[in-house]
């Protein structure tokens, strides 16, 4: 099974609904790079996750400061909807629970006991046990831009959906190889996502 011990991880929430309206080709969650604007008070930045369309918009007020296509969970495994605040950040996170212990978990931020946001392969369909896996580049980023106590609003949809969510691209890495575990349980794969990078993606 593709990325099993990803899918364990608890990972993430969205729907797949507006997807099917977004331009398709060979993205991957190793070669997106969002833009990222810098918040004037960090202290106003917000999440906002978009289960429905499996969007992920970090805002303060209504301005977009990043947006990224995400991976939420399955139908029997949903990201829980409502409100929370980040109240944990561990950028070289790892699993502790079996299967899949030992599997990093990077840029970890997590709103609720055992779910979190963090790097993960990204799927065009929900594919997680509740967690949020975000493309490598957009994980480092988003982890910059959250503190402690962050807010975090995850709602079926959200107001950017129809707009900024719409322009990004359809990621679907089901088609990469699984890396192999002993490089995943080593210190370099924490060292590589420092530099934007992993294995050989």
């Amino acid at each position: 099974m593709k990325h099993t011990a990803l899918v364990l991880c608890s990972a993430a929430v969205l729907a797949l609904t507006g997807c099917q309206t977004m331009p398709t080709g060979g993205n991957s969650s190793f070669t997106f790079d969002p833009p990222v604007q810098s918040p004037q008070n960090p202290s106003n930045v917000q999440l906002k996750l978009s289960t429905g369309a499996q969007r992920l918009y970090v805002v303060e007020g209504d301005r977009v400061l990043l947006a990224t296509p995400v991976s939420v969970g399955k139908a029997s495994s949903p990201t829980p909807h409502g409100n929370y605040r980040i109240y944990s950040k561990t950028a070289n996170r790892r699993r502790v629970s079996s299967p899949g212990a030992g599997y990093p978990m990077t840029y970890w931020m997590e709103f609720k006991p055992a779910y979190g946001l963090h790097w993960g392969f990204v799927k065009a369909q929900p594919s997680t046990h509740g967690c949020v896996r975000m493309p490598l580049k957009a994980a480092q980023k988003t982890f910059s831009l959250v503190r402690s106590g962050t807010p975090i609003n995850i709602s079926p949809s959200q107001p950017w959906d129809s707009t900024v969510g719409k322009s990004l691209p359809r990621i679907d890495d089901s088609h990469l190889p699984d890396p192999p575990m002993s490089y995943m349980l080593s210190p370099q794969v924490f060292a590589d996502a420092r530099q934007g990078k992993m294995w050989r993606f």
